[in-house]
């Protein structure tokens, strides 16, 4: 995405998500705690459309992603989602579908990291925005579920297919989303679903840490290794590295790079300015 501003106004209020800032760390709470934050034409539209202003504001730093309530997400909302798509017709069912997966690439190309603050449940479509994620932390009661299959739908959904192997390897992706079977935190952190695995009712607390140090480092140096994590993935060894080569040489002329080497001599930590 862009950080090229557009014609389009700031938004002041979000109507289906609360909004929190801190000095760089944005973070973003799916705030339907009655429905176990399931999701709703208006959040996806909103998730995609925050996603992009962030980035054009290029005010966040960091985001963390989290739930309110007893879980993260239970994916789309059976009435408002699934009943609503069965009086569709096939082009704007196309278009959401189209609309879901802008979320799941805006989480992915924003030039942010983004941290996924996993309790409870996070399933269906819940599962894949904490897979889209850079990072999962996840309390005990964490339990992760691709629910498409026993709806009737592909496994692949969002993208699911394409993130899930590259995170948890084939054979796990397999089992996982066609069979839609729950992971809960241990075995998810063990095949490698979770990053970090906090302590009981400690997600959001260890989720927000990991984002004001990721918010504290080097934005521009975090940004290009996050562009180039998932550039990389469908990309030859020889791509890659004159891809690597290509970032490092620009980033060598960058103020951080010589802030690192003059912090370094003056013996104090580096003031990161993301440039």
């Amino acid at each position: 995405m862009s950080s090229f501003p557009s014609s389009a106004p700031r938004v002041e209020e979000w109507r289906h998500l609360r909004i929190t800032r801190d000095d760089g760390v944005v973070t973003v709470t799916l705030d339907r705690p009655e429905k176990l934050n399931a999701l709703t034409f208006g959040a996806y539209a909103d998730l995609r459309d925050l996603l992009a202003e962030l980035t054009r504001e290029r005010s966040a730093r960091a985001l963390v992603l989290a739930g309110e309530g007893r879980g993260f997400c239970s994916g789309g909302d059976v009435d408002e989602i699934i009943g609503a798509t069965l009086a569709m017709d096939t082009a704007a069912v196309l278009e959401f579908n189209r609309m879901t997966g802008q979320v799941v690439r805006a989480l992915r190309e924003c030039p942010f990291p983004v941290v996924a603050a996993v309790h409870g449940v996070a399933a269906g479509a819940g599962a894949v925005l904490a897979l889209a994620a850079d990072f999962r932390v996840a309390d005990p009661s964490a339990r992760f579920a691709f629910l498409f299959t026993r709806v009737g739908l592909s496994g692949g959904d969002m993208g699911a297919a394409y993130l899930l192997p590259r995170v948890v390897g084939l054979g796990h992706a397999t089992r996982l989303l066609m069979l839609g079977d729950a992971v809960r935190a241990p075995e998810a952190e063990r095949i490698g679903l979770i990053s970090e695995l906090a302590e009981e009712g400690q997600a959001d607390t260890r989720a927000a840490a990991l984002a004001r140090r990721l918010a504290d480092g080097p934005a521009l140096a975090l940004a290009q290794t996050k562009a180039l994590l998932t550039a990389e993935l469908d990309m030859p060894l020889a791509a890659s590295v004159e891809l690597d080569a290509n970032t490092q040489a620009l980033l060598m002329h960058g103020e951080d790079y010589a802030e690192f080497h003059a912090a370094f001599t003056e013996k104090r930590p580096p003031k990161w300015r993301g440039r």
